[in-house]
């Protein structure tokens, strides 16, 4: 294994008066902003200054984006600049918010109509902003440079066009080929595995807050050789507690990833135990279940005395919905279906479609599922 080179990261995240994304005179540094680089969590000074001592020059670099301000432009940088600037705006700050919660879109020239269909839908809605719970492409698991490259292309031209901000995660089928057999990528590949995400997307977790609430997008997405599983590496639990630690203890919590936490669908799904995707794992000799995630327990103890009340997923295709009290706090742990489609068989039908959330002075209301259908006289 080839050793990261790690280098120093400074910069400046400033108030971008006139919107072009580049820092004019006069324009001053926004303070007490949270900047990382996937593993450690730094703040901005008084005049908007950040350091970060070890950050690989591989990654990412990413603002926290705080209540009251967007970003102009990208919310994040490749780290392979050391020194970076981040431009925000302010903008009014709200109680009362919708959002929209999609999954699954896979998208590709033969499915791209359905993601067209929710970007229309969604614009009618004119949410604050849509999150997407991975599977954004059809696959880059098992496919060359080429075709997988071509799919994240696609993605990026058709999430361009949405007239709201579109907040992703990665999915399993955005690990760029790791099933060796059949997509002959050698793992010395510079986009292999995740580096296909960051390459295109960015940084595979993160955070940001809106309305009072804070968003944090988790990659629940392992890789043992050329298997995914569900799973939060150690590297992302230390990042997740030192992000937990700059906001109030008060705040509400909202967390979205691919694989989900919980999910009652691997019994209705039923038991595999062949290829592609069997249901169990063994990994450095322990084994687990690989369509939810095996350390759940490892990441929600991130959340005690949080106020962690929602948990977003997809990777099910299923609209689903658990409700579990931990530590006194009804957390709920809820899927979308599948933008690319309906899924289930004769017995169990489940419709394709997204949820829309409405948030009053953090209070998540119990979301309204919209069906994606693409006949005439359907919504």
């Amino acid at each position: 294994m080839i050793a990261a080179v790690l280098i120093v990261v400074t910069g400046v995240v400033f108030n971008d008066a006139n919107g072009n994304g580049v820092r004019d005179a006069g324009e001053r540094g926004v303070p007490n902003v949270v900047v990382s680089d996937q593993r450690d969590v730094v703040v901005t000074d008084a005049n908007g200054s950040f350091s970060l001592a070890a950050a690989d020059e591989k990654g990412v670099v990413f603002v926290s984006v705080p209540d009251g301000w967007r970003a102009v432009g990208s919310f994040w940088r490749p780290a392979s600049s050391s020194t970076l600037s981040f431009a925000l705006a302010s903008a009014p700050r709200v109680t009362s918010f919708t959002f929209v919660h999609g999954s699954d879109t896979h998208v590709s020239a033969q499915s791209v109509v359905r993601m067209r269909r929710f970007r229309t839908l969604t614009d009618s809605i004119a949410p604050s902003f849509a999150i997407v719970t991975g599977d954004l492409v059809r696959d880059a698991l098992r496919v060359g440079e080429k075709e997988a490259t071509g799919y994240y292309e696609l993605f990026e031209t058709e999430a361009r066009q949405f007239k709201t901000p579109v907040w992703t995660v990665p999915g399993n089928h955005e690990n760029f080929g790791i099933e060796r057999d059949t997509s002959h990528v050698d793992k010395s590949h510079p986009l292999y595995g995740r580096a296909m995400y960051h390459h295109y997307r960015g940084p595979d977790y993160y955070s940001f807050n809106f309305g009072g609430v804070h968003f944090v997008g988790l990659n629940t997405v392992d890789i043992d050789d050329k298997s995914y599983y569900g799973h939060v590496d150690s590297t992302q639990l230390a990042w997740l507690e030192k992000d937990l630690a700059k906001i109030p203890a008060s705040m509400s919590v909202v967390t979205f990833d691919h694989i989900p936490f919980f999910s009652a669908a691997e019994s209705i799904n039923g038991y595999m135990g062949g290829p592609p995707a069997p249901s169990l794992i063994t990994v450095n000799g322990v084994t687990t279940f690989r369509h939810t995630v095996g350390n759940a327990k490892e990441v929600l103890a991130r959340f005690r005395n949080r106020r962690l009340v929602l948990a977003l997923g997809g990777h099910v295709h299923i609209r689903e919905r658990l409700l579990y009290e931990i530590d006194g706090v009804p957390t709920r742990f809820e899927q979308s279906a599948a933008i690319v489609g309906p899924s289930g068989d004769a017995a169990l039908r489940f419709k394709s479609g997204f949820v829309v959330y409405h948030v009053r002075d953090g209070v998540i209301d119990a979301g309204t599922f919209v069906p994606l259908d693409l006949s005439a006289n359907r919504p």
